[in-house]
C-alpha cells in the first residue's frame, strides 16, 4: 500500500500557483512603479534598485553599479515572495481572504505599507515615509492596489474552490 501512496499525485498545485503568479505580477506592478516613479522625480531606476539592494547589503550598494542594481531587483522579487506567500498561506486557513478578495487584498496591501514605511525603513535606513501628497498618494496606491489587490485576486482566483463561484 506505502508503493501506492508514492504514486498519487502531489498535494493540490493551486497554493503554488497562486503564488508564483501573485508574486510576478504584484512583483512587476509594484517595481514598474517604483522605476517611473524615480523617474518622474528626476531619479533613475538604477539608483532606485542599488537603494534596495543597500537595506540587507549596506550603504555601499548605492555605489555598486548595474550588478548591484539587479541585485536590488532580486532584493525586491524577495521581499515580494514573502509578501505573497504569507497573503496565500493564510488564504489557506482564512477562507474569507479567498471569499472577498476586494476587500482583504487591499487592506494586506495597506498593511504591508505601514510595516515597510513605518516599520522596516526606518529601523533600517532611520527614514521616515515622505508624506509629500503626490508621494504619500502613490506609495498608498501602489501598495494598496498594484500589490495587495493584486496578490488577493489572483490568491482568489487559484485557492477559490469550483462551487465557491
Amino acid at each position: 500500500m506505502a508503493a501506492m501512496d508514492s504514486l498519487a499525485p502531489r498535494s493540490d498545485a493551486r497554493p503554488r500557483q497562486a503564488i508564483l503568479w501573485a508574486w510576478l505580477v504584484a512583483g512587476t506592478l509594484d517595481i514598474a512603479d517604483a522605476a517611473v516613479w524615480s523617474l518622474i522625480k528626476g531619479g533613475s531606476p538604477m539608483d532606485m534598485l542599488r537603494y534596495v539592494a543597500s537595506g540587507p547589503f549596506g550603504d555601499g550598494a548605492k555605489d555598486g553599479g548595474p550588478p548591484m542594481a539587479l541585485v536590488g531587483l532580486g532584493v525586491h522579487f524577495a521581499i515580494m515572495l514573502v509578501m505573497v506567500a504569507t497573503y496565500v498561506f493564510a488564504a489557506r486557513r482564512l477562507p474569507i481572504l479567498v471569499r472577498r478578495p476586494w476587500i482583504f487584498g487591499p487592506l494586506y496591501g495597506l498593511g504591508l505599507y505601514v510595516v515597510m514605511f513605518l516599520v522596516v525603513r526606518p529601523l533600517r535606513f532611520g527614514t521616515w515615509p515622505n508624506l509629500a501628497a503626490d508621494s504619500l498618494t502613490n506609495q498608498l496606491t501602489a501598495h494598496i492596489v498594484l500589490v495587495g489587490l493584486s496578490i488577493g485576486l489572483i490568491t482568489a482566483h487559484f485557492l477559490r474552490k469550483p462551487a465557491d463561484g
